[in-house]
């Protein structure tokens, strides 16, 4: 008869998972047995205040989670699943992670494609990844047409599991600076996430430094180099009063306004991220 409660699991998990520099070791040891034992996060809280034990199976599933989270493996690969605003989207090696201050991000394209005159309004994704952006526009704005492009075919697959039978989302695998040349002009909103981080800029969080795929982080030299094609693209792209979002590094706004309003946008602004660091630059094609 097994004598693991979820308990001592649990709290024997996060202490290992905070002895390895976890940021929130307690959060991922709930969510690490809860995706062994198939439980969402309040249910594993339920179950620990009631005592509930384990089976011995479990625990040593639950175990071997923990060490791998505990040589900083991202969550999202090891439960294979990245909640996004709401969405769980399959995650993986190979695809950049989405982020909690992207929800906030796609916010602006989601109220522009709504406010939009047209019908059925466009709105286009360069850099997709796992397609949380483009799934997100899609689905919170279902008369809108939603097109996604990503260069990295590993990405893309990933992308493709995501936005499988969502049909008003069109994928594709291609460079944002030639993706839909048959929507120039038409659009009502670009958004990317681009690469931004620069050349010798190494993160410092091992999750992103050993398992995000460098293609979807290093941007060149200032980490602008794909900022300078989305200006361009974007504003082949987009119908006069279309906007551009562009998310970005918390010290890029300045330069990205800069590079924008050279190009010719107007309306050049940068936005805060609900922990009030410069997340995102939005501007408007003339």
């Amino acid at each position: 008869m097994s004598v693991n409660t979820l308990a001592a699991l649990v709290r024997g998990a996060a202490q290992r998972l905070a002895d390895a520099g976890v940021p929130d070791p307690l959060v991922d040891a709930e969510l690490l047995a809860g995706h062994v034992l198939g439980l969402r996060r309040g249910e594993v809280q339920a179950a620990l205040i009631r005592g509930d034990e384990v089976a011995e199976a479990d625990a040593e599933r639950i175990d071997a989670l923990v060490v791998r989270r505990s040589v900083r493996e991202p969550l999202q690969h090891i439960t294979g699943t990245a909640p996004f605003r709401h969405l769980e989207l399959q995650v993986g090696p190979g695809v950049f992670v989405p982020r909690p201050e992207t929800e906030t991000v796609v916010q602006f394209a989601i109220d522009a494609l709504l406010n939009a005159p047209e019908p059925a309004p466009i709105g286009i994704d360069l850099g997709t990844g796992s397609g949380a952006i483009a799934l997100a526009m899609a689905t919170e704005v279902p008369h809108a047409r939603i097109f996604a492009a990503e260069l990295s075919p590993e990405a893309h697959v990933w992308a493709s599991r995501n936005t499988s039978g969502v049909e008003n989302l069109t994928l594709v695998l291609a460079h944002m600076a030639e993706a839909f040349p048959e929507l120039d002009g038409t659009a009502s909103v670009v958004i990317s996430n681009p690469p931004y981080v620069p050349d010798e800029a190494i993160p410092r969080d091992p999750e992103v430094r050993l398992f995000d795929p460098a293609m979807a982080l290093y941007g060149g030299a200032d980490g602008l180099d794909l900022v300078r094609v989305l200006s361009t693209r974007a504003a082949e792209l987009l119908r006069p009063g279309g906007l551009l979002v562009i998310e970005h590094g918390e010290l890029q706004g300045a330069s990205i306004r800069e590079i924008l309003v050279a190009d010719g946008w107007r309306a050049a602004a940068t936005h805060r991220d609900l922990t009030l660091r410069d997340r995102a630059t939005t501007a408007v094609r003339a």
